[in-house]
């Protein structure tokens, strides 16, 4: 895990009914490629995690449990995509673009590269792992996927 900020960073969806302020947020973000991602998104998923953070308009947020572990968020007013949540630990990572993220900002890693579409690649260089990786790294730290 990379060490957090100490400084917060204010987010919002595209009609600012939900405000998302993280306060303890990893200084790397996380890129997934799964189709389930792409379906969500459009292409690839890019979370910012955070320790610590608050959210204003919970009113306007709408939860999806898209398989047995995780769920994704979004604002019932304009339909921005807020987070995804791993269940089992609870961790949380929020979308990239709510935030003015700083420059600089390096990609922790890539996952689920296996299901990548071949029309679009991220210039910059990361750990790129396949679907099968990935699982099997959450499996051998006790995670089952039934």
């Amino acid at each position: 895990m990379t060490e957090g900020t100490d400084q917060p960073l204010k987010g919002h969806c595209l009609c600012g009914a939900v405000q998302i302020t993280v306060t303890a947020f990893h200084k790397e973000i996380d890129i997934c490629h799964c189709r389930m991602c792409q379906r969500w998104g459009g292409a690839f998923y890019a979370g910012l995690e955070s320790d610590a953070f608050e959210i204003e308009g919970e009113d306007r947020i709408s939860v999806y449990k898209s398989s047995d572990w995780a769920e994704r968020a979004f604002c019932s007013k304009c339909g921005s995509n807020l987070w995804y949540k791993f269940l089992p630990t609870g961790n949380r990572t929020f979308l990239a673009g709510l935030f003015d993220v700083p420059e600089g900002m390096p990609i922790k890693h890539q996952i689920f590269v296996d299901e990548k579409p071949d029309w679009y690649d991220l210039a910059q260089e990361s750990p790129m792992k396949t679907g099968p990786e990935i699982i099997a790294e959450a499996e051998a730290v006790g995670f089952t996927f039934d």
